[in-house]
């Protein structure tokens, strides 16, 4: 198997980090666009949600990421049994997230599923690939807010649609994919066709935003059900 190569350099983001709730256990954020989850392995990249609120919560740790592009909400543990009864929660599919994001075109459907299969292709990092045969199980279901006209920096009215996604499974890139899938990419995605449309390439971020979390607190049991209004 082909050695895979990270060349990615993050810009620096000046966006500060939201802190929308904190307790002796968990802190929940709102992560800015163009900021990394989790610090890389290159120097440059130190710069991280992990990096800075390490500084300000000593030990706490991610418990998933949102990719560099989006924004939106994260919990993050304060504790190693918090990390672990959270982790818990994302791997038994019990944790509830839904996505908004603008789709470059008008949605002929208001609903519906995309159940289709990602793996892993060193050959293509870091894009994602569909695969039936060596992919893993990915299922994203979607909901049309509106469909309207979307005004980048060259003044040009582009269609999209709004629409709210609820990813099923967390597979990496997968709303972004399953949104190429669909037809309809999410308007500035570098990697799936968001920038390819005249009048895209003007787009200032990656337009998928994090706005809901619904999990259980793992101390206290209770129901958490966390909203950040996307920006966009």
């Amino acid at each position: 198997m082909s050695k895979i190569i990270d060349t990615f350099i993050a810009p620096p983001c000046h966006d500060e980090i939201e802190i929308l709730y904190q307790d002796s256990h968990l802190v929940l954020v709102n992560k800015p666009a163009g900021l990394l989850s989790l610090s890389g392995k290159n120097p440059q990249n130190l710069d991280s949600v992990h990096h800075r609120l390490v500084k300000v919560f000593p030990g706490c740790t991610l418990v998933h990421r949102l990719d560099f592009g989006t924004s939106g909400l994260m919990v993050i543990a304060r504790n190693k049994p918090v990390n672990a009864a959270l982790c818990q929660q994302f791997s038994q599919r019990t944790v509830t997230k839904v996505y908004s994001a603008l789709l470059c075109g008008h949605l002929e459907n208001n609903e519906g599923t995309i159940d289709a299969p990602i793996a892993k292709d060193p050959a293509l990092f870091p894009l994602m690939s569909l695969c039936a045969i060596h992919g893993k199980p990915a299922r994203s279901r979607y909901r049309v807010i509106e469909r309207c006209f979307h005004t980048p920096g060259d003044g040009t009215p582009l269609p999209v649609t709004r629409v709210e996604l609820t990813p099923e499974t967390g597979r990496t890139h997968q709303l972004r994919i399953h949104s190429q899938q669909l037809g309809h990419p999410i308007l500035g995605c570098d990697l799936y066709g968001g920038l390819l449309l005249p009048g895209t390439e003007q787009t200032s971020r990656l337009m998928l935003h994090a706005s809901e979390l619904h999990f259980v607190h793992p101390v206290t049991h209770e129901v958490i059900k966390a909203l950040c209004a996307s920006p966009f």
